[in-house]
This record gives C-alpha cells, sequence and structure tokens, in this order.
C-alpha cells in the first residue's frame, strides 16, 4: 500500500480528511490544530506521528513507504490492513 493507496482505503474506512496529512498526497493548507501525519524524514526514511497544536511528535520511522502506510492505517483504525 503507498500513499495514494491509504488515503483511498481511509477515507473508504470513513476517516475523517482533516485527521491525516501524506506527504505529496493529501495535504492540509491551513492546517487543522490536530492530525496525523506520513512524512519521509531527512535521512530517507518514513515517519508517522500526531501533530498537535504546532507539533510534530514522530511516533514511528519506517524503511519503506509500504510500511508506514500499514502503520499509519493501524494507528487511525487499530485494523491490520486490508487485503
Amino acid at each position: 500500500m503507498d500513499r495514494h493507496e491509504v488515503r483511498n482505503a481511509l477515507m473508504k474506512a470513513g476517516i475523517s480528511p482533516d485527521a491525516f496529512d501524506l506527504e505529496g498526497v493529501h495535504e492540509h493548507v491551513p492546517l487543522p490544530p490536530d492530525f496525523w501525519f506520513l512524512r519521509r524524514s531527512a535521512d530517507g526514511r518514513w515517519e508517522i506521528g500526531a501533530y498537535e497544536r504546532g507539533v510534530y511528535d514522530v511516533r514511528q520511522a519506517f524503511d519503506t513507504e509500504e510500511d508506514a502506510c500499514a502503520g499509519l492505517w493501524h494507528a487511525l483504525t487499530g485494523r491490520p490492513v486490508p487485503s
């Protein structure tokens, strides 16, 4: 699952589009007060975490976009990645 696929799956699952931000695919302007994010880190890895009150809090880092998308899906839904 890539960023486009996880965006579509989250929307289909009924997750509010304001609840997440995906680098290069689903970004907010202006920023809501809080949301989950998925972005590439300075070292080329992928990060997921929470943005709250102007602070990005990285919760996990992954080597691949696919693993990061699975981590974000699980964080927002509590379920395993759909097949």
